[in-house]
């Protein structure tokens, strides 16, 4: 639970820091009343209570993959119940919502440190100066101690966040206890009373309220590392409490102080406390901001994994633990985003305006798959299923509708990173599938190459692994290998990488071996999505079937294709086949990404016309 806390919450934790304040001086001003206080807060404890408890914590981690969460494992878990039709209109709806994710990943370290450190103006207004160049710094020294790994880090992170928390309990109690009718707020009609008095407001105004739930998907996702029971426990014991306090005791400030509107959070809090809860909300923050960033590292291998995206370098930064990761490309490029909104954007109330619409899109994809979730694999009662799904689908789609309003102020932004990244991805898994069926037609069977080859080519010692991406034929790297070689090792072990629509394989089902005849074996390794994927460790085990594999006495053949776009061979459109190709050239080698011994690789090159 202490874990959860620190990681899994953070996020929407940092929320209080500019919901309430973006409600009222954002976009679209609200008058500081106590219509508009409490039917914005009423507003903010009803979207917490169904968007995050009810179909997140109650339905959707519900749904684990073996024990995962997030937009893959759920895409994952109801695939194979569905039909060829309703499986690809799903598979893109997964993609979307990991693409809309690396919207969300941008802003959420942009919004969460300059909101923070803008608490530095309620101390000394002189200091506006040095908040952008201080955000800027955090958030340097964030991105760059990423490839140090964050076990040690995070083993603060819990304590800290805990120590947040209790913060926001203290203060709101503080305040409640000085206007005791902000209570009044858990009645619904206060935002059926908001709706009524103002409509046209009042919609516009749930842009800004959905602040109070960004980071509701972080429960689901990060579900895998910390478990249904240790998240749904500390959301309902801790996390939601001493949110609903923070924001009623704002709420009661304003109700006796409207000039407060400015920065509600921090005026909270005495004076002379001021400065110190501007360092740990920083701390919060840099904590959020780390929950995401490492998220970022989880999507995108498994969307590696899975095919969508080609081989970026990994490293590992931890030696116990596997998924404790570091990506540079995925590092670097967060980081320049980032930078670019903080300075393109100025303030936390200017790139309020760009955040949440990446958000909302992911929700209403997650209900989508939890209808397919609801009908097609736990099979619910028709008319339970649908009321829920309805209630969910009304909810987002509110959110949705209110936060178009938002792209023009700044929502394109996100909108415009998940269009490159969904374009980018599709791209990907098209391209591999055309390159696979050019190098399948060109393939011959391999039972074929065997009777007609194998037995009049020179047969050398040792053992030679050629790694194919088709399970049946001959891989093309044997090919060339034979053709300019003319010679074949007296071993040759045919090996597939096939990665599982489940986010782990059972370690009895990792090998699966065919023996072909003459020296000849095929072998598949079978891997979970979000598994580390290392060749020479798991093929070992092949030597337990007769197959020889000594380390010093076998060689890795790779085949390296340089792709050529061309107009009038049947595939893509001309400019997503020169994005492919880029993509493959500018992947990372096979050879480190498989863990491949270096000195016992060869790479072979050939060049095809897509």
């Amino acid at each position: 639970m202490i874990g959860a806390i620190g990681v899994v919450f953070g996020d929407i934790g940092t929320s209080p820091l500019y919901a309430m304040k973006e409600s009222f001086i954002g976009p679209h001003p609200l008058a500081v009343d106590p219509l508009h206080i409490f039917g914005v807060l009423s507003l903010i404890f009803w979207s917490l209570m169904l968007i995050v408890t009810v179909k997140y914590v109650f339905v959707a981690m519900r749904a684990d993959n073996r024990g995962e969460g997030g937009s893959f494992a759920l895409l994952a878990l109801i695939s194979s119940h569905l039909d060829e039709r309703r499986k690809a209109v799903l598979l893109v709806l997964g993609v979307l919502a990991a693409a809309l994710f690396y919207g969300d990943a941008m802003l959420t370290p942009a919004i969460s440190v300059l909101s923070a450190v803008e608490g530095l103006t309620i101390v000394e207004a002189r200091l506006e100066p040095l908040v952008l160049p201080i955000a800027v710094l955090i958030l340097l020294g964030l991105f760059f101690i990423q490839s140090r790994g964050t076990a040690r880090v995070g083993a603060l992170f819990g304590p800290i966040v805990m120590v947040y928390f209790v913060v926001l309990a203290v203060l709101g109690v503080v305040n409640i206890a000085a206007q005791p009718q902000i209570l009044g707020i858990f009645n619904p009609l206060w935002a059926v009373e908001f709706f009524q008095n103002d409509p046209k407001l009042a919609f516009l105004a749930m842009g800004s309220v959905f602040l109070a739930v960004t980071g509701a998907e972080t429960l689901y996702a990060d579900m895998g590392h910390f478990g249904r029971k240790a998240i749904g426990i500390s959301w309902l014991v801790l996390v939601f409490p001493c949110l609903m306090l923070n924001y009623m005791g704002q709420g009661a400030l304003l109700l006796g102080n409207p000039a407060a509107v400015e920065n509600p959070f921090y005026l909270m809090a005495p004076e002379w406390a001021r400065l110190p809860l501007i360092g740990l909300a920083t701390c919060a923050t840099i904590i959020a901001s780390q929950a995401v960033i490492t998220g970022a590292f989880s999507v995108t291998h498994q969307a590696i994994q899975l095919g969508f995206l080609p081989r970026f370098k990994i490293l590992h930064t931890s030696e116990k633990s596997a998924g404790q990761i570091y990506m540079p490309a995925i590092n670097w490029g967060l980081l320049i985003m980032v930078l670019v909104l903080v300075l393109g954007f100025g303030e936390s109330t200017r790139l309020a305006s760009a955040y949440g619409i990446s958000v909302v899109g992911t929700m209403l994809i997650t209900t989508a798959m939890l209808a397919f979730l609801l009908f097609k694999v736990w099979r619910w009662n028709r008319w339970a299923a649908t009321a829920m799904i309805a209630l969910f689908a009304l909810v987002d789609i509110a959110f949705f509708l209110s936060n178009i309003a938002k792209i023009a102020d700044g929502g394109w932004v996100p909108l415009l990173v998940a269009g490159v990244i969904f374009t980018v991805l599709t791209t990907w898994a098209k391209g591999r599938g055309v390159l696979r069926a050019h190098l399948a037609a060109d393939s011959i069977p391999l039972e074929v190459f065997v009777k007609s080859t194998a037995a009049s080519v020179h047969r050398v010692k040792g053992t030679s692994v050629f790694l194919s991406a088709a399970k049946e034929g001959v891989p093309a790297a044997l090919l060339h290998n034979l053709k300019h070689n003319q010679v074949l090792h007296e071993n040759v072990v045919l090996l597939t990488v096939a990665v599982a629509e489940t986010p782990r394989v059972e370690a009895a089902s990792r090998l699966e071996v065919h023996e072909v005849g003459r020296g000849f074996t095929r072998v598949i390794l079978h891997y979970g999505f979000t598994e580390e994927i290392d060749i020479p460790r798991d093929l070992a085990a092949i030597s337990k079937q007769g197959v020889a594999l000594d380390p010093m006495r076998t060689s890795y053949f790779l085949g390296r294709q340089k792709l050529i776009a061309a107009k009038e061979v049947a595939g893509m459109a001309l400019w997503r086949e020169h994005l492919f190709a880029w993509l493959l050239k500018a992947s990372e080698s096979a050879m480190d990404y498989y863990r491949l011994p270096a000195n016992r690789v060869v790479e072979l090159g050939s060049q095809l016309r897509i």
